[in-house]
């Protein structure tokens, strides 16, 4: 959807105590491995848990929108400002920064096109470990602050959210060409005896940035529910 180009352990010494003290790892994209992995052969149905993200919405095409890339820069400071919070405590933790999302639709999808990308409204997000708190948020986003101009700083929020049962399947290639894999998901949804609901959503698993168009990696998710 989206078309823009847009453990180590540490062991720490107390000189004095002699004591060491290990760095705790956690491994988010193992821990959800089923959400953060899929097949491109075939869709699969998958239960998404409630989950906590930082989250910005927005609208408009991705391609020229300013606040697109405003939001995807804000997202990623408070995030990797907060990994580094965690890292440098006493009791520290290292994880990785989670892939970019995004959820995309318009007032009536009826009238979603690929080629009208002007009335797209979106809402990017991140997942966030399990024991990051509103307070940590709040405190990151200050220090990011500090770092650089960040105009999306204040339209983040954090947010639980619970999708439950969904379609999904990863899709290889330029975003423009998704369409076809969007039809053969909602299809699957269909012929298993399920309706779609919510948001069409998608996991970049691919920096953008530094990979080839016909390399780009997406999880293509759709939230269903079963007919009656």
């Amino acid at each position: 959807m989206v078309t823009v180009q847009a453990k180590i352990v540490s062991d720490s010494y107390d000189l004095t105590s002699k004591k060491i003290n290990k760095m705790e790892k956690i491994d988010l994209k193992k821990q959800y491995s089923n959400l953060y992995k899929a097949s491109a052969k075939k869709p699969e149905i998958v239960t998404v848990p409630q989950l906590k993200y930082l989250m910005v919405d927005g609208f408009g095409d991705p391609n020229s929108s300013k606040m697109f890339q405003d939001a995807i820069e804000a997202l990623y400071s408070v995030s990797y400002t907060l990994k580094f919070m965690y890292k440098k405590r006493e009791e520290s933790i290292d994880y990785a920064v989670m892939p970019l999302e995004g959820l995309w639709w318009t007032d009536d999808m009826n009238n979603f096109s690929m080629e009208n990308k002007n009335n797209w409204k979106w809402t990017l997000m991140i997942l966030q470990p399990e024991f990051i708190t509103l307070e940590n948020i709040e405190i990151a986003k200050t220090n990011a602050a500090k770092k650089k101009k960040l105009p999306l700083l204040n339209s983040l929020r954090f947010e639980k959210m619970n999708e439950e049962l969904s379609a999904q399947i990863l899709y290889i290639g330029p975003y423009n060409d998704e369409p076809s894999t969007i039809v053969m998901l909602h299809n699957f949804i269909k012929d298993s005896g399920y309706s779609l609901c919510g948001k069409h959503r998608e996991i970049y698993l691919s920096d953008m940035r530094r990979t080839a168009p016909e390399k780009l990696k997406t999880i293509i998710r759709q939230p269903i529910y079963k007919q009656i």
